[in-house]
């Protein structure tokens, strides 16, 4: 937010504490289109250097052709939800959601799930100790922007790798939602919203026992749900 205000010192300040409360996500950093202000000030090739650094030592013993292939499919997987959203901030919903944008989405997690069932069959699930944090990340990625049978088809593998610490838990939290919400049920953790072509805006799909959703969440390792809703431009009242 303050890399698009155009506070450059308030922004990497931020990026500091992120990396030293060990966010790394250096493909993320590259890719994200919110942060291009940032890319001609001289502190941003030492951050990315220092990130590239912390991240290869880190991440030495894994499979570096495997985490070279997902991210590669990260890149993939983002360039499009970026260029949709991107339409979407200039043009609005409609726009965003053109026939032309969704096939070529479409076409992308198709290219990119073909990829990850052939890795899937070779080494099984492709975890952080196979394959690095930002890979594991991006293995879930594919599987939630996939159909609903390929979801729940994967869904117990994701949640054996999270239990193991292959996988962050607030990425099952996301796909359990996904696949409930795949099944017309309510979700748990409040992490899925719906657009409303009516409105013009975003809605949380139906939240079960939504009281007491802050304290699943908060086990799944993600904000409270009123600060997930401010990323949508939501003005969000926990239920009592």
């Amino acid at each position: 937010m303050w890399a698009m205000a155009g506070n450059a010192d308030k922004a990497f300040g931020y990026l500091g504490q992120a990396t030293k409360a060990d966010y790394d996500d250096v493909a993320h950093l590259r890719a994200d289109s919110d942060l291009i202000s940032l890319h001609t000030d001289r502190r941003w090739q030492p951050l990315i250097a220092g990130l590239d650094t912390k991240v290869a030592q880190a991440e030495a013993h894994v499979n570096q052709a495997l985490k070279k292939q997902l991210a590669e499919i990260r890149l993939a997987d983002q360039g499009i939800r970026l260029k949709i959203d991107s339409v979407e901030k200039k043009s609005g919903m409609d726009a965003a959601m053109a026939p032309a944008l969704v096939q070529e989405m479409q076409a992308v997690d198709t290219r990119n799930l073909a990829q990850l069932v052939t890795i899937i069959d070779k080494y099984g699930w492709p975890g952080r100790s196979l394959v690095g944090k930002a890979g594991a990340t991006t293995a879930f990625l594919v599987v939630q922007h996939s159909d609903a049978d390929t979801q729940r088809k994967y869904l117990p593998l994701l949640r054996e790798a999270a239990a193991k610490g292959e996988l962050e838990k607030s990425a099952l939290a996301l796909l359990e939602d996904r696949v409930l919400m795949g099944q017309g049920k309510p979700q748990i953790y409040g992490s899925q919203l719906t657009a409303n072509m009516d409105t013009k805006k975003y809605q949380f799909y139906a939240i079960e026992d939504e009281a007491h959703v802050d304290e699943r969440r908060a086990a799944m390792g993600l904000e409270p749900l009123a600060d997930y809703a401010k990323r949508f431009g939501l003005d969000y009242q926990p239920k009592k």
